[in-house]
């Protein structure tokens, strides 16, 4: 399987654990808002932005109330975010991002999980320079010149077309924004009649350059972001991998 094809088959492979990610973070954000500021989102009006969000992402009605409850209960710790750094293997950059509510659990198992993986934890910033923050929307079932006009008119940076087991071109696209259009890129190209993909969008870390790799890094690389994905505190994963997205 070449590179190209292993990136689209994990990605294929790996859909219903980033749902299922996408759903726990959604979880232990409402328990972070709700304990920060109360359980009516017409107060509270991140918790209002939040609860919207979960609604476009379908997250199902049960997640939302018992992590609602969960925010109620004196046992339950405050969440924090944290971002962790590693270089990886072949003199890749990695960039992890947690939501814990036990950061030193977290710092240890991310630790544990980089150095396993043949990787090695990395201070803050020595990778991040490699990375930009930016908007990531996909859009579905749209042709090239269609999908590049669109892009345009929605003020997006980069559009980048999406591949097949087989490497071959989809009718999907992700498109690149700058962090502040991120959700007017997406108002607008559902505007525009796109079919967005609003559960594969989302703010993500995007190196500013790919790093190539030989075959046996690759494999190397791939293991340690699987790795680093089953850690129940990790949300997302960021590479400058060639050929490897999270």
């Amino acid at each position: 399987m070449g590179r190209r094809s292993a990136k689209i088959a994990l990605r294929k492979g790996k859909a219903d654990a980033k749902k299922a990610k996408v759903y726990g973070r959604i979880g232990k954000k409402l328990i972070q808002l709700v304990k920060s500021g109360g359980p009516d989102p017409m107060a509270n009006s991140k918790l209002g932005d939040l609860l919207k969000q979960a609604k476009d992402l379908g997250v199902p009605k049960d997640i939302i109330e018992r992590n609602v409850k969960k925010a109620s209960d004196a046992k339950q710790g405050d969440f924090q975010e944290c971002i962790y750094e590693a270089y990886g293997p072949g003199g890749t950059g990695f960039i992890i991002e947690a939501l814990t509510d036990n950061v030193n659990r977290t710092a240890g198992d991310v630790k544990s999980a980089i150095t396993k993986g043949g990787g090695k934890a990395a201070d803050g910033g020595s990778v991040m320079f490699n990375f930009m923050r930016q908007g990531q929307v996909l859009v579905h079932g749209a042709d090239e010149d269609t999908v590049f006009e669109a892009a345009i008119d929605a003020g997006a940076d980069d559009v980048q077309p999406v591949f097949d087991e087989e490497g071959n071109p989809t009718n999907d696209f992700k498109l690149f924004t700058q962090v502040e259009a991120f959700s007017s890129a997406i108002s607008k190209l559902q505007e525009l009649g796109l079919a967005v993909n609003v559960e594969e969008s989302e703010l993500v870390y995007r190196g500013t350059a790919e790093v190539a790799v030989d075959d046996a890094s690759f494999e190397k690389c791939e293991a340690l972001m699987e790795r680093l994905l089953e850690l129940d505190d990790v949300d997302n994963v960021y590479t400058n991998c060639e050929g490897l997205t999270h």
